[in-house]
């Protein structure tokens, strides 16, 4: 039995390293006409992801962290798909849209929350314009159980989804009421029966760990009832508590939370119940079988992760399109406004709806290969790295070694001269291994670090 009452003191604010740098150093001094030189310097063969981000939920889970527009109105939602069609044709302007798409993913808000036809609509209007879709191009989109109908997955089939994401969170009757989902188990099981008679052979179930009122007795309750469900890939997030930036993480109440030691131990149960049951642990918090490709592509340390999180597609240029999607290439991060007026206005005048972004130095990108390969694979091969970047990875990164020798006391990594290797442990705080490779971050007093705990 670990004791996780030793690691509470890791419990601190830390990012969670879907980018590095991360999204507060993404500057407004990023330009329209930075990103279309960006586009027009591209490599031709390089291929593209897109990541398409539906707004909209008709009402608040106050749980979640994610950009979003509460609404009932249909209206909204027209208006919505017709600027999202200037967007396209203005990224026609300065983007090669011929190259290969190898990956696309809706994601929200709720992108089911258009009805069939609002959905085929943009789906049809996204392959108007990018006309090279690999045929074994992973297509993927975020579902909520509460709407989904056989319509809405005859559009995603006939448009070549074969990837689907069911937000669950929870299942205890308590901790549903208490973050504004109520989402009965049948509900979820009718939705996965008609992905599954669709013949969609992928498909994830997000589930939140830390949520208020959870124990590890109640969670593990959730687990062993996703378990009869046979789900492919499993996510396990944590929690991040950010009232400052959600208004509606503030109707919780701050007691009703577990402490970082119990959470932990949620964690570890959970680990427990599915790797008991066929699944390996990929990536921070995500499980899948051994023969799933992500499991085969951490075993030889080819997991790679971004936006949506972990996956096998490397190497390719991801282009955000929607109300604050993000995008980003080798060298950069771009971001799209977050205000529906805003982002108007800028399609109005025929500009991309550029907010802010960020150009990489050298020394970013290298950081961000070591920080991305840790998160991905919980390994890291210094003798490449010092191959690729021309370094000597001990004199480089002399202090940030130095910070690491808490964690080897902790039996939480090993570091040789030719690799990192983080412990089965030290996965479940992973992103406390890497923050000493955050330049950024270091430059910031603890009190001035607005993200959620690590733990």
């Amino acid at each position: 039995m670990i004791d996780f009452k030793k690691f509470e003191k890791y419990s601190k604010a830390g990012p969670r390293y879907t980018s590095y740098p991360t999204a507060p150093e993404f500057s407004e001094d990023f330009k329209e006409n930075d990103l279309i030189k960006l586009y027009k310097s591209q490599d031709d063969n390089r291929p593209l992801s897109l990541y398409i981000h539906i707004p909209f939920c008709r009402s608040a889970c106050y749980f979640c962290g994610c950009n979003v527009i509460y609404t009932s109105k249909e209206e909204k939602k027209v208006r919505y798909i017709e600027y999202f069609k200037k967007e396209l044709q203005i990224l026609k302007k300065y983007l090669n849209t011929k190259r290969q798409v190898i990956q696309m993913h809706f994601g929200g808000g709720t992108p089911t929350f258009l009805s069939p036809e609002q959905l085929d609509d943009v789906m049809t209007s996204i392959k108007d314009i990018f006309t090279n879709f690999a045929s074994d191009a992973e297509i993927s989109c975020e579902v909520d159980p509460r709407f989904f109908t056989k319509e809405h997955m005859q559009v995603l089939k006939k448009n070549g989804c074969n990837r689907i994401s069911f937000g669950v969170q929870d299942l205890d009757e308590k901790v549903q009421k208490t973050i504004h989902r109520i989402q009965p188990f049948e509900l979820t099981k009718s939705v996965i029966d008609i992905a599954r008679q669709a013949g969609i052979k992928s498909i994830n179930v997000d589930l939140i760990y830390g949520l208020p009122f959870q124990t590890q007795e109640t969670f593990h309750k959730t687990t062993t009832k996703i378990l009869e469900l046979n789900i492919d890939r499993l996510a396990v997030f944590n929690y991040g508590h950010v009232p400052w930036v959600k208004k509606t993480m503030r109707k919780f109440d701050e007691d009703s939370f577990c402490t970082p030691a119990e959470k932990l131990n949620i964690f570890k149960d959970t680990v427990d119940n599915f790797t008991n049951n066929g699944y390996e642990m990929v990536g921070m918090d995500h499980f899948a079988r051994p023969d799933d490709e992500l499991f085969k592509a951490i075993k030889k340390g080819e997991l790679h992760r971004n936006f949506q999180g972990y996956t096998t597609k490397g190497g390719t240029d991801l282009i955000g399109i929607g109300l604050t999607s993000i995008g980003n290439g080798v060298d950069y991060y771009a971001q799209n406004y977050k205000e529906l007026k805003t982002y108007e206005e800028a399609l109005d005048k025929g500009s991309l709806p550029v907010f802010k972004g960020y150009i990489l130095s050298d020394e970013d990108i290298l950081r961000q290969n070591v920080i991305m390969e840790l998160m991905s694979n919980f390994s890291l091969n210094i003798t490449k790295l010092e191959k690729t970047f021309s370094i000597d990875f001990f004199k480089h990164f002399k202090v940030e070694v130095k910070e690491l020798d808490e964690f080897i006391d902790a039996k939480l990594l090993t570091i040789t001269k030719e690799k990192i290797q983080v412990s089965q442990t030290g996965t479940m705080l992973i992103r406390n291994i890497v923050m000493p490779f955050d330049e950024y971050l270091k430059k910031l007093p603890e009190d001035k670090r607005r993200f959620s705990k690590t733990v």
